[in-house]
């Protein structure tokens, strides 16, 4: 209830400018409504976390703010209904209705992200993840949290956008060993190759911080660049997902496009110091899209698409995704003037 906050089952029925909601009684909702929420200048907050242990909230603010909070039976029916009111609040708006779709399914992280800034904000005793004790297949384990629950608190936090961000973002904190799998179901999950599938957005995969949150950089990764390399201009820059050369897994990388001298450089966002993990002269280099309909030899994983191919000089093979065809189109069309 908005007046007295206690919690009622109520029978929700969606319509163009508004939700209406009717009392059920002997199984059968009422004939008239009990009562309506406005939607023109609604704001709607989804997930909702401003409840502890109801994690399954919808949050509507009216235009007189009014707070109505709404709680769902599962994660896949809290994230339809959100989807299908937001639309009903720009149903006026066809360009905005059509934005909130391509979000939906979006992968853009953050520009200037970093993972051990997001694991202080998810340690915090008061703001961050709540853990709990949870049980699985006759196991009980401390301290835990459920994937779909990291991937809720990341987009509540505005680290990620879409669950397919939040999801991508999970993986990388494990790969960089930030948190770890629990159970037989989330460490499963880990032996898939696609980064975005070895993270489990699921209420019965279970994961805990690592013992080490904060590494340290190894020596095998404390590589030399001759300033020279990093002098030039930057052209272009952003995230996009690279293939390793002997795991052949993906990660995140942010790529550094330079010119006068032309050379390409990656940045691992775990790590705090600006400091390449690697790059390559682009003089007499090939760069070119791969389709999207066969996976090219050499390409390893669920790709989600958007590929393209750089060669060196010396042979080696650099596979990389781009988030859509046009940010692909942008990087090719800038790297090839430097080759």
């Amino acid at each position: 209830g908005h007046i007295v906050r206690n919690w009622k089952v109520r029978w929700f029925v969606l319509l163009q400018d508004k939700l209406l909601y009717y009392k059920i009684e002997g199984g059968k909702k009422e004939p008239s409504p009990k009562g309506r929420i406005l939607l023109d200048g609604c704001t709607i907050t989804c997930p909702c976390l401003e409840y502890e242990n109801r994690p399954l909230l919808i949050k509507l603010k009216t235009k007189t703010n009014t707070d109505y909070f709404l709680e769902c039976c599962s994660r896949e029916e809290r994230d339809s209904w959100a989807l299908d009111i937001t639309g009903a609040i720009h149903a006026g708006h066809p360009v905005q209705v059509q934005e909130l779709h391509r979000m939906k399914n979006s992968f853009k992280l953050l520009e200037n992200i970093s993972l051990h800034h997001i694991v202080e904000r998810i340690c915090d005793s008061s703001t961050g993840i709540k853990l709990t004790r949870n049980l699985e297949q006759g196991n009980r384990y401390k301290e835990t949290f459920i994937g779909s629950a990291l991937v809720d608190w990341l987009i509540s936090n505005s680290f990620a956008v879409s669950r397919f961000e939040a999801v991508t973002l999970a993986s990388m904190l494990m790969e960089e060993n930030f948190i770890k799998p629990v159970g037989a179901r989330s460490t499963e999950a880990t032996r898939y190759s696609d980064l975005s599938e070895q993270f489990l957005d699921d209420s019965t995969a279970l994961y805990m911080f690592a013992e080490s949150s904060k590494k340290n950089i190894s020596s095998k990764e404390q590589l030399q660049f001759n300033i020279s390399e990093l002098s030039g201009t930057i052209v272009k820059q952003g995230f996009l997902v690279k293939q390793g050369h002997k795991r052949k897994n993906w990660k995140v990388r942010r790529f550094v496009l330079r010119a006068d001298p032309a050379f390409l450089h990656y940045y691992d966002p775990t790590k705090e110091e600006n400091r390449p993990v690697g790059g390559f002269s682009l003089r007499g280099c090939l760069v070119s899209a791969l389709e999207d309909n066969g996976v090219p030899a050499g390409v390893k994983g669920n790709v989600q698409g958007n590929l393209f191919k750089i060669i060196t000089k010396n042979d080696i093979h650099y596979y990389i995704q781009a988030s859509s065809k046009a940010e692909r189109a942008q990087w090719i069309e800038a790297i090839k003037p430097l080759t």
